[in-house]
């Protein structure tokens, strides 16, 4: 490692005590030498800036594979597999000695130059391009080393045997979904659909290159995730979706486990007045239980092994899933009673706790108290979002200090789903900017002037990332355009549009050292995490 960037001598110890990290998907952060969008690669460059920040942990979103012409992070095609698009071409060697990008023909490195030059990450473009190069490494890879049976051959042997508890699924799923011209499993020919033992042993052996070519770009993308978590000098968290898609290897695989007849969502609530249906599939806990919550296990082991931790999404679904019945029928929670979903959540929690990974849980929206109450037993924090975190039963509804937040609490100004902090405070009321401005923690830094007009500023945006440093939560994770005050949006739910998932830093992450504004915010980073408590080196 670079004496420029000093790391720990033993790895970051986030079981317990008071931690701070920063919150950011990894395709918004590419450096300088990745294809326009954050690389596995990237990992390291962007923790040893927050390493210099005085933060001990990154918190990203969910790196599986995404479905075909998605964007988001939570459509996926797999609960299990890295997204190919992900990896960092200048990290696989079959590329590297076919000449990289020297070799690319023009098109491609026109179009290279033009992901790297936009202001925005363009998923389409950049996997059409990627896609290519790793299909002509792959063809070299075949060529010089698995048909002369080479050591490099074996290790990818040893990999897929390894991983077969989810790579065998997921890689003859990907071969099959591109051959049908990436069409719904639901639409494939019915021995396929219903995997028919003959049928699937008969693709194995027409198609074997192809799986072996989705079992390489995994192999690919998890060396190179083996070596960014080694050289990265803070602990990296994860996100566990709370669903997957009805078109995923893990529903064709296990499509008795899924109630395909409804989908799941949330009801209306003071953020949704319609609710929402995300056209998911449903759960059947019955059979889940009945099989010993084998799958569930399976994400769990997955998900320890990528991660030193990870937040559980929209968790008060494990609890009562919302199912919308896809025959017009009323919507209802699955189950009805609440010491039912009092067990079920339990149940699923603790299918997660037992792989001993630390984990969070979002329990955001209209959540039950007995929720909460539930996962405090659990020792299970879930989320303070200052501008939520209000007494909302008392006159004038103030502000709850976050000095007494509890120990088991993610402290925090926002999330990937909301708007940045900058934003939320232009569009607040005044009542509710005066409400801010008599927090006592907020008053013995800013002393008590009067907010309920006051624009955001530098000034009010470090006071209000101070108060979340001084909370009693014991885990802090800001979100990265709140640290900045930049009003840079990363998903608006419940909405299509062009600009959701594809933010990107203003600069290649490899120049934060460099940048003035980045130098100035990791310095105040690393004197809030001293002054109270969270800088363990």
């Amino acid at each position: 490692r670079s004496s420029a960037h000093p790391t720990p001598s033993m790895p970051i110890d986030v079981s317990c005590g008071r931690h701070t990290g920063l919150l950011i998907p990894l395709f918004s952060v590419p450096s300088s030498r990745s294809w326009g969008i954050g690389e596995i690669l990237d990992v390291p460059v962007v923790a040893h800036w927050l390493y210099q920040a005085g933060q001990d942990l990154l918190q990203i979103l969910p790196i599986n594979e995404m479905a075909p012409g998605q964007k988001s992070p939570y459509s996926a095609i797999t609960s299990m597999a890295i997204d190919p698009i992900l990896a960092s071409l200048r990290g696989v060697e079959d590329f590297v000695a076919l000449g990289g990008e020297d070799a690319l023909d023009r098109s491609a490195r026109d179009t290279l130059k033009a992901v790297r030059a936009s202001a925005v990450v363009e998923h389409d473009r950049i996997r059409a391009v990627k896609n290519t190069a790793l299909g002509r490494a792959f063809d070299r890879f075949h060529r010089e080393d698995f048909q002369r049976g080479s050591a490099r051959a074996a290790a990818l042997s040893a990999y897929v045997d390894k991983q077969q508890w989810w790579l065998d699924d997921y890689a003859v799923f990907r071969t099959l979904h591109a051959n049908f011209g990436e069409r719904p499993w639901r639409r494939w020919p019915e021995e396929l659909k219903s995997r028919d033992a003959d049928a699937i042993q008969r693709v194995r052996r027409e198609l074997g290159g192809e799986i072996l070519f989705r079992e390489y770009l995994q192999w690919q993308a998890e060396m190179q995730w083996r070596t960014a978590r080694e050289q990265a000098p803070v602990a990296i968290f994860g996100d566990l979706q709370f669903m997957v898609d009805v078109d995923s290897a893990d529903v064709w695989a296990n499509q008795d486990l899924f109630d395909l007849d409804a989908s799941v969502g949330v009801p209306p609530d003071p953020f949704s007045e319609a609710g929402q249906n995300w056209g998911l599939p449903a759960y059947r806990w019955d059979v889940m239980a009945e099989r010993g919550d084998a799958w569930l296990r399976k994400r769990a082991r997955r998900n320890a092994a990528l991660y030193d931790g990870y937040r559980i999404d929209h968790v008060v679904g494990f609890y009562r899933t919302y199912l919308i019945p896809r025959d017009g029928s009323n919507p209802r929670f699955r189950p009805a009673e609440e010491r039912d979903q009092l067990a079920l959540g339990e149940r699923v929690v603790g299918v997660f706790r037992d792989e001993r990974s630390r984990i969070t849980a979002e329990d955001l929206g209209t959540v039950p108290d007995f929720v909460r109450a539930s996962l405090t037993r659990l020792g299970v924090p879930g989320y303070r979002v200052l501008r939520w975190e209000r007494e909302w039963h008392e006159p004038g509804q103030p502000f709850r200090d976050p000095v007494a937040y509890p120990a088991l609490s993610v402290a925090t100004s926002g999330t990937h789903d909301t708007e940045p902090m900058a934003v939320w405070w232009d569009s607040a009321a005044q009542e509710e900017r005066a409400a801010v401005g008599r927090i006592p923690a907020l008053r013995s830094i800013i002393g008590t002037c009067d907010l309920s007009t006051a624009p955001f500023t530098p000034a009010l945006r470090d006071a209000l990332l101070e108060v979340l440093f001084a909370s009693g939560s014991d885990l802090l994770i800001l979100p990265f355009q709140d640290v900045f005050g930049w009003r840079d949006r990363i998903n608006v739910p419940a909405k299509v549009s062009d600009e959701n998932w594809t933010y990107r830093l203003p600069w290649p992450a490899d120049t934060l050292d460099s940048q003035p504004e980045a130098q100035e915010r990791a310095k105040r980073l690393r004197e809030w995490a001293r002054c109270y408590r969270r800088l363990k080196t």
